[in-house]
Order: C-alpha cells, then structure tokens, then sequence
C-alpha cells in the first residue's frame, strides 16, 4: 500500500541472520581478541551479535562450553608439519611452538587450555600427532601420553605468564621497552640484596635477568624433549 499523506514511509526491518553455534563462537573469538578472556560474557557475545543472552542459550550450555568450543576454534589455526620419525623430537618442538604462536595471537586463551582436558576435535588433532610422532620415535605409549600433558602445561602456563606480564606492563612504551625497564628494576633489586643471605642470587644477577622470552621457552622446550627421548627405545 501507499503511504497516507502525512506519514512517513515505514522501512523494512533489518532481517537477521539465523543465530548458530559457529556464529555465535566466531563472535566470542572477536571479543576474546579485543577484550580479553574475562571481556568474554554470554551478554556481552549477545551484544556483539545484536540479540539477548537468552537466545544464546539454545546453541552454547553457557559460558564454560562457550570457552571450550572458542579454544577448540583457535585451535584450528594450529599448522601441523607432515610426520617424519626420523625428526621426531624437533616436530614435538615444531608443534609445541605452533601452539604457543597461536595461543599468544588470541589474548589469554591459554587460560582456557591450561584448565580443561581436550576433547574438540581440533585439539585432539594435535594431540593425536603428537603421539604419532612420539611413538614413530620408540616413545612407550605410557610416557608418551604424559609427555602430552607436560608439553601442553608448559605451553598453556608460559602463554598464560606472558599474556599477564601485557596485562602488568599497560600501555605507553612499547613492550619491550616496558620488559627492559622492568627487568632492569628486578636486576637492580636483585643486586642489592644481602650477599650474605642471597649469594647465589647477587652472583647469578647478570645470568638469571638475561635473555628474552622465546630464548627462556626454547631452553624449557629442549629440557622437555631431552627428557622424554630418555624414555624411547633404542
């Protein structure tokens, strides 16, 4: 029909598109890189998608299965390398530092890995090569599947560690002139303690506030690996 003269031409609403599980994660992981793990609410992922919570409810349980399923859509982003036996400890490295890659891209997702036993498919797709890898390596089956764990605790843990030092540090400087300026005030206090209490701690000063972030992870890295290669058969 026409418009009546005097009235204004009413508009067609906006039609919107079909709430579903992928977008309402895919919503989350935008939030979660802009805000933060603890910026991740249903209301504020509502938001973000112009609904209410409640409708929300009907494709994610809530907020603890809407952490998962967001660590198991990250986790896609994980590149895997195609499995050589013959370099089976340096693809555990290889993997291990994927995921730490990954994991820094997206906030503190970490936190949500470091808590949680992987059952999406995405993260059992690396666990699974993990394991292949390791057993291709002579691993046994029982270290193998707790050298799982250790790699994921130290990868979660040191992401974790590093998304709160960004956290601690602000804004201003850049990071890593905010990291020289906090290292050279623990190298400072360091120096300055007893040496009669603390002599190991004033004599290491120089060699315990040295190196970066990736060269501290590599050095735990190659502990982990050196220490599961001693569990594989000759």
């Amino acid at each position: 029909m026409p418009t009546p003269p005097g009235r204004k031409p009413r508009k067609a609403a906006p039609s919107r598109r079909p709430l579903t599980q992928d977008g309402i994660v895919a919503a989350a992981v935008r939030v979660l890189d802009a805000e933060g793990l603890d910026g991740v609410t249903m209301r504020r992922v509502a938001q973000e998608l112009d609904t209410g919570p409640a409708s929300l409810y009907a494709h994610v349980s809530g907020k603890d299965e809407l952490n998962e399923l967001m660590l198991d859509r990250v986790a896609a982003e994980v590149r895997l390398p195609e499995p050589d036996p013959e370099r089976w400890q340096e693809q555990v490295k290889e993997v291990a530092r994927e995921v730490r890659r990954v994991w820094q891209a997206h906030a503190d997702i970490a936190r949500v890995s470091l808590a949680m036993v992987p059952t999406g498919a995405n993260l059992l797709r690396i666990a699974e090569f993990q394991l292949a890898v390791m057993s291709a390596g002579g691993v046994p089956p029982a270290a193998a599947a707790l050298a799982v764990d250790s790699l994921g605790m130290y990868v979660d843990a040191e992401s974790v560690e590093r998304a709160m030092y960004g956290t601690k540090l602000g804004e201003g400087a850049s990071p890593e002139e905010q990291l020289h300026t906090f290292i050279s005030g623990i190298r400072d206090y360091y120096k300055a303690l007893p040496q009669d209490r603390f002599p190991h701690i004033v004599a290491m000063v120089d060699e315990l506030t040295a190196g970066g972030g990736d060269e501290r992870f590599e050095f735990g890295l190659d502990i982990l690996v050196r220490g599961i290669a001693s569990h594989a058969r000759p």
